[in-house]
């Protein structure tokens, strides 16, 4: 008995402690489980983030499912939260996307199993590559040049890390590339953003979005001639009150009449003010008219133009020449209009040189001494001279033979010597003005063979020639004017259909070898038009210019290449 007591003494001792080490596994596992569920779960609460969690003590793995979202700024014009970034964003990796307030869409759930809290991960969010960047930049944020031209070269393979857009002073990233482990083949980007980097509000122009200047009035418009019209027409408005007075008029004839005067004063005060222009990737997407002071930061407080003729459609190039000028306008400017590109069409037609000079010279536009020579040169000094020679000796021959002959034969000779000198002469003249025609026609066929000069060079001249008639104001710019003519444009459908379609008269000649008699024609009776035409051309090819194989090409190829993507 004393021997089974000492075994179970022993078993007891040594049992116990076994059993006591076999159950502290499975403790440690829920403990640590439940303190690492704690922490998420207050990561959790710290970035508002609705989630269902699920734990396993015993294998010490947390589930943690998380909606995914697709998102886009809120509405900047009726929005305060479109200036505003988050009070709290998410410190978990993955959610910088939080920094800033978003409109949301839930697209997913993404299911996630971790064992330590630092092992979760925020989905990413999908946004639109273009609207991202228009609202970084509509905040102030500066694009990063080299990350753009690195971006376009590689890609996927861009190394993460590499900034894309900084802050206002350029000293932080804004937005840089992100590691692809939650992209699904997408972009993969992150965002960070303090209120101190906010430079812009609702009071500036957003991108994307152009202002055209009216046409400035004329400066010969004496006061009295105002005041006198505004006389004569109080002194109408009081006869016409007395006359209402007297006689009860028909409303329902004077309701059109009112109805005409205030579209006509609507037309007025349109023409006057500046026009806003919102230019997307399918170009001109709106145009409001409003009043000078904070731009459009009550949509409703402008009027908004009706735009139809502008639109791009597959049957003219209207919209497509507008936006491209637009365009050009704008991104010579401080706006940032790299979303809609230019076509190629009209790339390489605003690069080429399809004006040939002797037709300017032949049209009055420019002087001989600033054109090569083109033309024939013609020297009719001495076969002149031949000629009046001939004649005095024909008629010095014919005089002395009349003085040889009796009265009666004299007076019957002279007759004939002066009918046939007049015959002569006659032919004579015939003959000269069949040659000018030839050559006028010569001439004419030469100017249209002449050199072709760059389109800047003839925008030069033809803005010379448009300020010497009046028709454009004399200390515009050629970029200032051309924002006239696009204010013009916007409001004057039958002016924007001259001016586009002396454009595409303009391109036929330079995609069918070169400009024939029709179109010589047809630019001698339109030729205002065609100054016009010219200065847009002009505009255009300092944009593509200037800006081929820099920032904004880049910045418009990715924009294009990357449609959607991910950012956390």
């Amino acid at each position: 008995m004393s021997g089974n007591s000492h075994a179970e003494s022993i078993i007891t001792i040594i049992g116990v402690p076994l059993a006591v080490l076999g159950v502290l596994p499975i403790l440690y596992n829920t403990l640590a489980t439940l303190a690492a569920l704690s922490k998420i779960k207050r990561m959790l609460r710290h970035g508002k983030l609705t989630a269902l969690t699920r734990s396993d003590v015993v294998n010490r793995v947390i589930e943690v499912e998380l909606p995914r979202y697709a998102v886009q700024p809120w509405d900047r014009f009726s929005s305060d939260e479109y200036w505003q970034i988050s009070r709290q964003p998410s410190s978990i990796p993955g959610g910088s996307w939080t920094t800033f307030n978003w409109k949301t869409n839930t697209i997913g759930i993404k299911t996630q199993r971790v064992e330590y809290a630092d092992q979760l991960r925020q989905p990413q969010v999908e946004v639109e590559f273009h609207e991202l960047v228009a609202y970084l930049l509509d905040l102030g944020a500066v694009p990063d040049a080299h990350g753009w031209r690195l971006l376009r070269s590689t890609g996927l393979w861009t190394p993460t890390g590499c900034s894309l857009m900084k802050s206002p002073d350029q000293t932080r990233v804004a937005l840089a590339i992100a590691p692809l482990d939650d992209a699904d083949g997408h972009m993969s980007l992150k965002v960070a953003w303090e209120p101190s980097w906010t430079t812009r509000d609702a009071s500036t122009l957003p991108p994307y979005w152009i202002r055209l200047p009216p046409s400035p009035p004329p400066k010969e418009e004496p006061e009295e001639s105002f005041s006198s019209s505004q006389e004569v027409a109080e002194s109408e408005d009081a006869k016409d009150s007395a006359k209402a007075e007297d006689e009860e008029p028909d409303k329902a004839k004077t309701l059109p009449k009112k109805s005409l005067d205030s579209i006509q004063k609507q037309a007025e005060r349109n023409a006057r003010m500046p026009i806003t222009c919102q230019i997307s990737i399918d170009g001109i997407q709106s145009a409001l008219s409003q009043d000078q002071g904070p731009p459009l930061s009550t949509r409703f407080s402008a009027h908004s133009l009706h735009i139809e003729h502008l639109r791009i459609n597959s049957l003219k190039k209207n919209g497509a020449w507008f936006a491209s000028t637009a365009t050009a306008y704008g991104t010579t400017s401080q706006t940032v209009l790299w979303n809609y590109k230019i076509p190629d069409e009209i790339m390489a037609f605003a690069r080429r040189d399809t004006v040939p000079c002797g037709v300017l010279e032949i049209l009055g536009i420019v002087g001989a001494e600033s054109c090569p020579q083109w033309a024939t040169q013609y020297n009719d000094t001495m076969s002149d001279h031949d000629v009046f020679v001939r004649s005095m000796q024909e008629q010095r021959i014919a005089v002395a033979a009349e003085a040889r002959m009796d009265p009666a034969q004299r007076q019957i000779a002279v007759k004939q010597r002066q009918e046939r000198e007049m015959m002569q002469r006659m032919n004579n003249m015939q003959d000269r003005s069949r040659r000018e025609a030839q050559r006028r026609e010569t001439r004419r066929h030469e100017a249209m063979q002449s050199p072709k000069w760059d389109n800047n060079l003839v925008a030069e001249h033809n803005l010379t020639w448009l300020r010497a008639r009046k028709v454009v104001d004399s200390e515009l710019a050629l970029r200032e004017v051309v924002g006239t003519l696009l204010h013009r444009m916007v409001l004057d459908g039958d002016f924007t259909s001259e001016i586009y379609e002396m454009l595409d008269t303009w391109m036929a000649w330079a995609d069918n070898g070169g400009m024939r008699n029709n179109d010589l024609d047809i630019l001698q009776a339109k030729y205002e038009k065609f100054a016009m035409a010219s200065l847009l051309v002009a505009l255009v090819k300092d944009a593509t210019t200037a800006h081929e194989g820099t920032l904004s090409m880049d910045l418009q190829e990715c924009l294009r290449m990357w449609k959607v993507v991910r950012l956390g």
